[in-house]
């Protein structure tokens, strides 16, 4: 066996971020940038009002006051869309609304709330400074500014600066293609009659959404019977894909056929087992030019090393570092745990705020890899080192979140 930490590394090794193609804005969302976004235009495009009000020059009204209001002559009315074309003279004031264009000569707006107006006079109750309630001309961005760099996996907030920058198209990386297969010849789909001896696919189903959830294609391959005509027949539908997840199949029992049907086809294995729990039953290699990762039965199993290896490669494929950049949360335990035995272990928990602020861990009592009711509740994992020592609760660990949410709005 060998550690997590080497299994990763010769997996992750294995890839690389796949090619640009691009693609409408409105299609962006979860994407991954392959080039940075660079503005097209300077925003705002001319100095804008701030509020709404009159436009003025400021030297006229130095002295106003609510008690002793300035009168300037009202000649016109600048609007979104409709900016006033003339020059604000010596006396002079436009009537203004937010967004709008600041026409020639004036330097301030006041605050409509300061004013009062008929049809010709506007009587301005407060002094302001030149520049006041102003928007300069690219007070957002200028053209030729990044406004989003390469590797950034694009929120809605990042499609709507994108839009503001006038750029339609989007060069980002080619969403990884992912084929799913499982395996057993007690599985059954959803819905289906159940015989006496199956049970209801999950891993299948489960590995899918994740792939789309951190914004791959999954291809779900169905479910191969334990006969080796059936894998390998199966297994044929995972050509032209980035790499072939198989679930089950990767242990040494008598069943478990889908290391020597591949090994028959020519696969080449760089790991075999990891000193892990749950998920010792990891293989990786490739299959003809397709790699394979190869995940054990046991669902939650399935789970944490999907977890772990799965959505690492689905991150480097799209560009992205293996792992969330963000600093690794540290917790409280409220409980004590046991010495830990020789293989690495991931211990699943749930989070919460303390008394103090402080955010606190709990691992469920039980961790056996069936448990899928408790691993759906849990919002990270306890990575605990091999013949780690014993842990008393309000000890500070690292814990690795569940909960990444790709597709950040």
């Amino acid at each position: 066996m060998i550690s997590v930490a080497e299994a990763r590394a010769r997996i992750l090794s294995a890839f690389a971020p796949l090619p640009a193609e691009t693609v409408a804005l409105p299609d962006a969302l979860g994407r991954v940038l392959a080039e940075p976004v660079v503005a097209r235009l300077t925003q705002p495009p001319f100095h804008a009002a701030a509020m709404d009000g009159w436009a003025v020059r400021a030297a006229d009204i130095a002295a106003a006051t609510a008690d002793a209001p300035i009168p300037l002559r009202r000649i016109g009315e600048s609007a979104a869309g409709h900016a006033y074309t003339g020059s604000v003279g010596p006396g002079e004031a436009v009537r203004i609304f937010t967004g709008a264009p600041l026409p020639d000569g004036a330097d301030a707006v006041v605050m409509q709330e300061d004013c009062s107006a008929d049809d010709n006079i506007v009587r301005i109750g407060r002094a302001v400074i030149a520049g006041r309630f102003i928007r300069e001309a690219g007070f957002d961005f200028t053209l030729g500014q990044e406004l989003l760099p390469k590797g950034r996996r694009l929120t809605a907030r990042d499609i709507a600066l994108a839009a503001g920058g006038n750029v339609p198209w989007l060069s980002v990386h080619r969403r990884p293609r992912i084929a799913i297969l499982a395996t057993g010849d007690e599985i059954a789909l959803p819905g289906d009659p159940l015989g006496p001896s199956q049970i209801v696919s999950t891993n299948a189903l489960g590995l899918c959404a994740l792939v789309t959830a951190q914004g791959g294609l999954a291809h779900n391959l169905g479910v191969a019977k334990d006969t080796p005509e059936s894998v390998s027949a199966l297994a044929k539908g995972a050509a032209g894909c980035d790499l072939l997840v198989t679930t089950g199949g990767a242990a040494h029992g008598d069943y478990d056929l889908v290391r020597d049907v591949l090994a028959e086809n020519g696969v080449a294995l760089e790991v075999q087992t990891v000193a892990m729990r749950p998920g010792k039953a990891l293989m990786f290699g490739r299959v003809g030019s397709v790699p394979l990762l190869g995940l054990p039965g046991n669902p939650v199993s399935t789970g944490v090393t999907a977890v772990l290896f799965l959505r690492p490669i689905l991150r480097l494929l799209q560009g992205l570092p293996p792992d969330d950049d963000r600093p690794p949360l540290r917790a409280r335990l409220t409980t004590a745990l046991k010495a830990n035995d020789r293989r690495e272990e991931f211990l699943r928990a749930t989070l919460a705020a303390g008394p103090d602020g402080v955010l606190t861990v709990t691992p469920f009592a039980r961790q056996d890899s069936a448990i899928t009711t408790l691993y759906a509740q849990a919002d990270c994992l306890i990575p605990r080192p091999p013949n780690a020592d014993p842990e008393p609760a309000g000890a500070m660990v690292t814990v690795l979140s569940l909960t990444d949410g790709a597709l950040s709005i």
